[in-house]
């Protein structure tokens, strides 16, 4: 089976859901820059939990690009030695973008995802119950932190992307309302506001 490699630009995003991989055969590399000398705690205990499975990344020295171009050469250099392994690079820099389409011509296979939950392996399947659905929706707007979607179309947007099989748009408004109905959000001429818990519960 390839290996699925995630490799998380901890400059541009700090995942809040990084146990999400644990229950997954992944190796996970977070890219620390080097004026990020503290971490959060969520992170530090995620990477206890992920063992063996993740390890950290220090940049040396700084610049505009410096730890993008620490990502490429990590991608080119276990490209190299798994060329059938898979990578996740977790950015919300689009500067990423133009180097995936040259990789993927390559025969590289990359993509680049803003949150660890739009990994195609770890997306919410529709056929669990919509409590189920939406609680994994929640756990992933949580993780986001201030970079939730502060539009209805852009929540739909967002949960289209979080869920494996393609819903149309009267099943995106129904999990929208259906988190209306729970007070989990509160939509105003189509503006967004979130009312999360701290935690979300986990599916048992």
């Amino acid at each position: 089976m390839p290996t699925n490699y995630v490799l998380i630009d901890f400059e541009n995003v700090q995942p809040k859901n990084l146990e999400l991989l644990a229950a997954h055969p992944f190796k996970v590399l977070v890219f620390i820059g080097s004026n990020q000398t503290r971490l959060p705690r969520h992170i530090v205990v995620a990477m206890q939990i992920l063992g063996d499975q993740a390890r950290y990344v220090e940049i040396e020295g700084s610049g505009p690009n410096a730890l993008d171009f620490h990502i490429a050469y990590y991608i080119g250099e276990l490209a190299a030695k798994e060329p059938q392994a898979h990578f996740h690079v977790i950015s919300r820099d689009k500067g990423f973008d133009p180097l995936i389409r040259h990789l993927k011509s390559r025969k590289i296979r990359v993509h680049r995802e803003i949150d660890v939950a739009e990994i195609p392996e770890l997306r919410i399947s529709t056929k669990g119950s919509t409590g189920d659905m939406v609680d994994a929706i929640v756990r992933n707007l949580i993780g986001r932190g201030q970079s939730r979607p502060r539009k209805v179309k852009t929540l739909q947007n967002t949960i289209s992307h979080l869920i494996k099989e393609e819903l149309d748009e009267k099943a995106l408004a129904a999990l929208v309302e259906d988190m209306k109905k729970r007070k989990l959000i509160v939509v105003k001429n189509g503006n967004v506001s979130y009312k999360l818990p701290n935690r979300a519960k986990r599916k048992r």
